[in-house]
């Protein structure tokens, strides 16, 4: 029998969507890829006792999405979403001396997010690879995305993975999942995420702000292009540019202030009452948040690609060009300036006397940044950093694309199991899909943040870690089975 190949595009008029969806049949086989329109996507395949039963499988699947508003289309007509990867030159270091590296664990691929936390580090690079370390340079677990990482932002608990495909990933369990979708015409540069409120600055100057729901909520231009930097808090969000910083009322309602950098805003920091900005013209500033006034300038030798501070601002460091990283005390004194031993730092963070950073060589590297340490290194002392090996055994965890692709579990074995899970349920409410909890002992008018490439009307889910948000909604922390 002749492989038949069916091809469904979702494109709507306000970017909301930008996705396809092909199904081919050949034989008993039946293959279906899917992803944003101009990218590859993912592939599945499935085998089936008969050639009938392929057909009528893949019959199901075609309508389920014409049903959601996907139509026949010509693979190539519509363009795919505009991606822009960070072009950066990175020279050798101009200091002296190399910085106590701990370990150093390559990713294999460019890389620009990174998160630290109490339990383990994140990194994700360009080939849509997120892996986890322990603090010792253990690698624990990889997920692998659709798409390239462009940034990693920790909102609480949860950790997000923003990628080119428009999707921002949550990353809290087993399984990644597709939390928010970013509008085609949005070229994401950097996003934060606060109390389930998700930031975007993307490549023309422009700011747009999604709910927990995955819905816009406002969005503002501000005044030159290229925001490599948002940070939000709950009284605003700032927005760093070519033309500086500037602060938004948290709902929209206004600007805030604005205040003109030396050069172009290229990365961007914050503490409770300062935000600071690393631009091109090798200078890091601190800035009020409540006034957007110059509070410290800390100066570097080249443009500045990343910062980071101590806890309360104590300590401030900065990585620039030529791949060297400095600290300084609050009031702007250079303490140190060291070379990385191995390319610019694109993002930084600093926990418990350890310095974590990024490079351009797609390196997450350890810097030990401990008084005593600092001091050997300036003398030529340092230690012998250990190369990190991933382990060929190692996890690897990839989204569930739709609700087939999700684990089940029986009411029987439900009624077994012990207590902790959580039953939800798909509803439709004013023309949009929600989800609420069945469950007893929760606000039942609170909607749950839940994947929307696997809610189906009626469907319901077990779901652990349901955790309430101050925004008066619920998220999700842990597996998500469909209840059958």
């Amino acid at each position: 029998m002749a492989r038949e190949t069916t091809y469904l595009e979702l494109s709507q008029d306000d970017g909301a969507a930008h996705k396809f969806y092909e199904v081919t049949v050949d034989g008993t086989a039946v293959s279906v890829r899917y992803g944003r329109i101009g990218a590859d996507g993912q592939l599945q395949t499935s085998a089936f006792p008969s050639a009938e039963k392929a057909r009528a499988a893949a019959a199901k699947k075609i309508g389920e999405k014409v049903r959601k508003g996907y139509a026949p289309a010509v693979r190539g007509q519509r363009a795919a979403r505009a991606v822009t990867r960070r072009q950066v030159a990175s020279a050798p270091s101009t200091a002296r001396a190399v910085a106590p590296v701990l370990w150093r664990f390559r990713t294999g691929s460019s890389a620009f997010g990174i998160h630290v936390d109490e339990d383990r580090c994140w990194v994700g690079n360009q080939a849509g690879d997120v892996y986890t370390l322990s603090h010792g340079g253990e690698v624990l677990a990889r997920y692998s995305l659709p798409d390239g990482v462009k940034c990693l932002v920790a909102d609480e608990f949860w950790i997000y993975a923003g990628c080119d495909d428009g999707t921002v990933y949550d990353l809290s369990s087993k399984v990644p999942f597709g939390a928010y979708a970013i509008a085609a015409d949005v070229d994401i540069y950097w996003l934060d995420i606060h109390e389930g409120v998700l930031n975007v600055s993307d490549a023309n100057g422009g700011l747009t702000v999604i709910d927990h729901e995955d819905e816009h909520q406002w969005s503002r231009k501000s005044g030159g292009s290229g925001a490599w930097m948002v940070r939000a808090d709950e009284r605003a969000v700032f927005h760093g540019h070519s033309g500086g910083v500037t602060a938004y009322a948290a709902d929209g309602s206004g600007q805030l202030w604005h205040t003109k950098t030396p050069g172009g805003v290229l990365f961007g920091w914050q503490e409770d009452h300062a935000v600071y900005a690393g631009t091109a013209r090798n200078t890091v500033q601190r800035l009020s948040k409540a006034t957007g006034a110059v509070e410290a300038s800390y100066a570097c030798d080249a443009a500045v690609y990343s910062c980071a501070t101590s806890p309360d601002g104590r300590h401030v460091f900065a990585g620039d060009s030529s791949s060297s990283v400095y600290c300084f005390d609050a009031d702007g004194r250079r303490l140190w300036k060291l070379g990385t031993g191995g390319g610019s730092a694109l993002s930084m963070q600093y926990l418990d006397e350890r310095l974590y950073l990024v490079t351009t060589d797609g390196s997450l590297v350890c810097v030990d940044a401990t008084e005593q340490a600092i001091a050997a290194a300036q003398q030529g002392s340092v230690p012998a950093p250990v190369d990190v090996k991933s382990a060929a055994a190692l996890p690897v965890f990839t989204p569930a694309a739709s609700a087939s692709a999700v684990a089940t579990v029986s009411m029987a074995a439900m009624a077994a199991a012990p207590a902790g899970g959580v039953v939800v349920e798909c509803v439709q409410q004013g023309g949009r899909m929600r989800v609420q909890v069945v469950s007893d002992g929760f606000e039942r008018s609170w909607n749950v943040q839940f994947p929307r490439g696997i809610r189906e009307p009626g469907a319901r889910y077990v779901v652990e870690g349901l955790h309430a948000a101050s925004g008066g909604f619920y998220r999700v922390r842990g597996e998500i089975r469909r209840l059958v």
